[in-house]
């Protein structure tokens, strides 16, 4: 492990499952207690949710970020446990909510603190969201050019050519009209969320988070942890993070650029953690939210690198045995 350059990697929304976590539960006892300090911060039964989902909330923002929070730390500690010791990374980063995550891994936010924060910060988006999201397979310069033709803004840059926008339901109807006539070799596939998240529908939410951001306490990360708002890593002062966390809300998601300031740092292997994708209802067949466009992103970069999912028992198993060797 020691000769590897080692990113940690959380995902955020759209990974969430129901069963998500059931797994790890079952057969770890740092998973139980992982749990059980959640539900405790958190006021209810995370695994009831998470497990069961008897209600159909894990979709809803309120409830997916803690839940996806918990499980990536569980992950985590699951691996840790098997290696029977910490991993030393370089550098951590996650998409989005990912990105608070990313934090509470490396010692800025408490567990707790983590936990309350992305809770409050679900509920706000939930409430104040409007309008939606589209992916778009164009490049983020060309997105944000036909965006503006229809009140609609850039949230994320995942890839050097997948760019999702957010606007009004009726602006995103006449964009991707627009793009399938004078485009129709690119594609709009809309986004299940509730509101355009990281657009200007956002800041009314971020006006109401910024209070719960500065009564919240911010260690200076024990590694690098990147920004999502810049792509670089956050600075060691607690006011600097909050800034960062504040504007994240509703400008973009660089993923992409994350992901571009990893390969210049020299990272050699990516180890991410949590959630999961796919139509198998069992954690085993679910596979990793962020593998794609890592890989992707790699190859447009030309650079190599080792990837690794921790997201259930087989696959932190796995991982656990390749970082071992």
């Amino acid at each position: 492990m020691a000769e590897r350059k080692i990113m940690y990697v959380f995902p955020g929304q759209g990974s969430q499952y129901a069963g998500m976590g059931s797994d790890l539960y079952a057969e770890f006892d740092v998973v139980r207690q992982v749990y059980a300090e959640a539900s405790e911060a958190l006021g209810y039964d995370l695994c009831r949710l998470s497990f069961e989902d008897p209600d159909g909330q894990i979709g809803l923002t309120r409830f997916t970020q803690p839940a996806l929070l918990t499980h990536s730390i569980a992950c985590l500690r699951v691996l840790e446990a098997l290696l029977g010791k910490p991993i030393e990374p370089v550098l951590a980063g996650g998409h989005s909510l990912g990105e608070y995550t990313a934090l509470v891994a490396a010692g800025s936010l408490s567990f707790a603190d983590g936990l309350r924060l992305v809770s409050r910060r679900g509920e706000l988006m939930g409430e104040h969201g409007e309008g939606g999201m589209l992916a778009l397979t164009v490049d983020a310069a060309t997105a944000r050019d036909i965006a503006d033709r229809f009140y609609c803004q850039v949230a994320s840059c995942n890839l050097p050519e997948q760019t999702v926008v957010g606007g009004a339901e009726a602006d995103l109807e006449a964009l991707a009209g627009w793009l399938a006539e004078a485009m129709p070799r690119k594609r709009a596939v809309p986004l299940a969320t509730e509101g355009a998240f990281h657009t200007y529908f956002m800041v009314a939410a971020a006006r109401l988070f910024r209070p719960v951001l500065d009564d919240t306490a911010f260690a200076p990360p024990s590694i690098a942890v990147l920004s999502n708002y810049t792509a670089r890593a956050h600075e060691a002062a607690a006011d600097s993070i909050r800034t960062r966390l504040f504007f994240q809300l509703f400008n973009p998601v660089n993923w992409v650029g994350c992901l571009q300031q990893a390969i210049a740092d020299g990272v050699d292997c990516y180890v991410e953690f949590g959630g999961g994708l796919g139509k198998a209802e069992a954690p085993a067949g679910k596979r990793p939210n962020l593998e794609g466009i890592i890989k992707k992103t790699l190859k447009s970069a030309g650079a190599t690198a080792e990837y690794f999912g921790a997201i259930n028992a087989g696959s932190l198993r796995a991982t656990a045995e390749a970082l071992a060797g």
